[in-house]
């Protein structure tokens, strides 16, 4: 498998081509927020917690790390002051997901209001539900600030007994919503 080298907060990691930042990242013990990962599922790039700073060819742009293939010669800063702001700002958005991260951010309460006090709508359950059980009975109903998880319509009995999606959830909603 051919290596790329790029630069991770100012040191050089060699990476496998077709890697995302994340995934160097971790390999190199580079620490990068993420919400909505996991190693059992694609990478999906819901939360946006993992945003990273960029640069190529002289131009910098934030990049969900989860999603960003690595290349040669491409340099990534992880704490940039951008980074921080929009990670500010996700910790706000999806607050009672991210209580993990509101100190390490400065952040101790948010200005926003969502329909759904618990979820962080990552989708964790839903993806791991679909691609590791193969049940395909979670999705995620309506829009906006009334989006939320939902079983399918008369899902079978064997959903209600798995329950193996209540580990991934950060936030807890998967078990408040069963009861």
């Amino acid at each position: 498998m051919e290596l790329v080298t790029i630069q991770i907060d100012g040191k050089p990691v060699q990476a496998p081509q077709g890697a995302t930042i994340l995934q160097a990242a971790k390999a190199a013990g580079v620490g990068i927020p993420t919400l909505c990962d996991d190693a059992r599922l694609e990478p999906y790039g819901a939360c946006r917690m993992c945003m990273v700073e960029i640069q190529k060819r002289g131009r910098t742009r934030l990049v969900a790390s989860c999603l960003y293939p690595v290349e040669e010669g491409l340099t990534v800063q992880t704490e940039t002051d951008k980074v921080t702001r929009i990670r500010r700002m996700i910790v706000e958005l999806l607050w009672p997901a991210t209580q993990r991260f509101a100190k390490q951010y400065g952040v101790t309460h948010s200005r926003f209001t969502t329909g759904l006090a618990d979820c962080s709508l990552c989708g964790l359950c839903v993806r791991y539900c679909a691609e590791v059980k193969k049940k395909n009975v979670l999705y995620l109903k309506g829009r906006g600030i009334d989006r939320k998880p939902a079983l399918v319509e008369g899902s079978p009995l064997d959903c209600a007994n798995c329950g193996e999606c209540f580990s991934l959830c950060g936030s807890g909603w998967v078990v408040a919503s069963r009861g």
